[in-house]
């Protein structure tokens, strides 16, 4: 018997996002197959002293420091991620659940300083994979449906 295959998504180099669990409504993300790792731009990173929650301020509009969302979460590790620069920094890294188009779904998210980047939000292939295909050619494609 032939195992069914899943059907993916088609998704544009640009989609609105959200994570429920944090808090954000809509953001912009970059689909970066490049990537294994998702990045989400945050600032004052701290970790809970004597505990695995790591509390962080979220800036979802690129070029703006407002709004500001405070949000906390549990850190599941800290890693070694190289940027596209080629430089390697240890960032905390979280689970938490997105939302794109109608699935929802968890995902891991590094958290870092993304101020000097383009988009406030890349998903990298681990979160990609089984679930959609990248269009380089187009954006915003889950608007459409």
């Amino acid at each position: 018997m032939k195992k069914k295959e899943k059907t993916l998504d088609i998704i544009g180099w640009r989609e609105w996002v959200s994570f429920p669990e944090l808090g954000i409504k809509k953001i912009k993300a970059k689909m970066d197959t490049g990537a294994r790792t998702s990045a989400l731009h945050v600032s004052h990173i701290r970790v809970v002293k004597g505990s695995n929650i790591v509390k962080f301020k979220i800036h979802p509009v690129q070029r703006r420091a407002r709004p500001m969302i405070e949000a906390s979460a549990v850190m599941i590790s800290r890693r070694e991620i190289k940027s596209s620069n080629g430089e390697l920094s240890v960032r905390p890294v979280i689970k938490t659940k997105i939302k794109i188009g109608e699935k929802v779904f968890p995902i891991e998210l590094s958290l870092v300083n993304r101020d000097l980047m383009g988009f406030r939000l890349l998903l990298g292939r681990s979160a990609l994979k089984n679930n959609y295909i990248v269009d380089s050619g187009k954006s915003f494609l889950l608007l459409k449906k």
